[in-house]
């Protein structure tokens, strides 16, 4: 692949369809996307890998929302990872397009050695989908378990959506001739569509946690279970790039299948902040709140966990007793 044809594939969403069994999916890559959300923060390294990871399930999820939607995966742990939390931007315009951030808030002095989903202890896994003004928001929780956040998206549509997923991701700094190390991320998601098990409809059976081998059987059952076998086969390189397209890749996995690819999405790192929106969120404030937020400089201040935007505000014009 030549480096054109790489950087073209960088930061997309690629969606497709198995014509043969009725399962539908995604290969995204990220480059300059996670480059935008990590250069951001100095996160220690099992930091960046849980952010890294959460940035591509996000894409990865994230493409299927209409546009102007807005997508929204959390993570609220007990852990030394307390928080992380992302936003998917559905593109304003078909063509455009879809904008990801991200961040996570941790105890530095509580992180291990361990593996990163090891930072997380208790919790939980959410997906909120927004889908606009007057419509009322979508949000659907599992809790944290299964070794990965990409297990915990697993058993979210299982058992909220109580569709059939596989998530298959690699993510880790990578570098090149002439290139710095920098942080990359490759993944595909793979559904199954037909109806959730009787079982799993009924509500019946151990309360354990729901998972994809639990909503399919019979011929469903064994397609689900070669297309995942194949699945297993994929390599991290094939998946991060840069010599495999993703095309060729879906090929390579599932030639039998016949894979059927749609219009790719692009994806940007993007944040929302702004000061008129810094001041819309204290408007609701009176003068003498407003007072106990300013700094000894006489500034109202506020930084965004996102971007890192800061903004300085004279405390008269922010509150709903600001002057005109």
């Amino acid at each position: 692949m030549t480096q054109g044809t790489k950087i073209a594939w960088d930061d997309t969403v690629l969606p497709f369809q198995l014509d043969d069994v009725d399962m539908r999916g995604r290969v995204a890559r990220l480059d300059g996307v996670l480059e935008g959300i990590l250069k951001q923060h100095d996160y220690p390294p099992q930091v960046e890998a849980l952010v890294a990871e959460m940035a591509l399930l996000t894409a990865l999820i994230g493409q299927t929302i209409k546009l102007r939607w807005k997508l929204s995966l959390q993570v609220q742990s007990k852990g030394a990872v307390r928080m992380i939390a992302t936003d998917y931007y559905g593109p304003e315009k078909e063509g455009e397009p879809a904008r990801i951030r991200a961040y996570a808030s941790y105890d530095a002095d509580r992180l291990t050695d361990d593996a990163p989903f090891e930072q997380v202890g208790e919790g939980y896994f959410a997906i909120m989908i927004d889908q606009g003004q007057g419509m009322t928001p979508y949000q659907g929780i599992t809790p944290l378990a299964g070794g990965s956040l990409a297990a915990c998206a697993e058993a979210y549509f299982a058992q909220s959506e109580q569709l059939p997923t596989r998530f298959s991701l690699s993510f880790g700094k990578s570098s090149g001739p002439d290139e710095p190390e920098h942080w990359r991320a490759g993944g595909i998601m793979l559904q199954h569509m037909p109806k959730a098990s009787p079982l799993a409809a009924s509500g019946e059976g151990s309360g354990d946690i729901l998972k994809a081998d639990d909503l399919v059987e019979g011929d469903e059952a064994e397609d689900w279970n070669r297309v995942n076998i194949l699945l297993g086969t994929v390599e991290d390189l094939e998946l991060i790039g840069p010599s495999v397209p993703p095309t060729d890749l879906l090929l390579r996995l599932f030639h039998e299948e016949q894979p059927r690819v749609y219009d790719p999405q692009p994806v940007r790192f993007g944040c929302t902040c702004s000061e008129d929106r810094v001041r819309q969120s204290l408007s609701i404030y009176s003068a003498r709140d407003i007072e106990k937020m300013t700094t000894d400089e006489g500034r109202v201040t506020a930084d965004c966990q996102f971007c890192g935007a800061h903004y300085d505000l004279d405390p008269a014009t922010v509150g709903f007793d600001a002057k005109a």
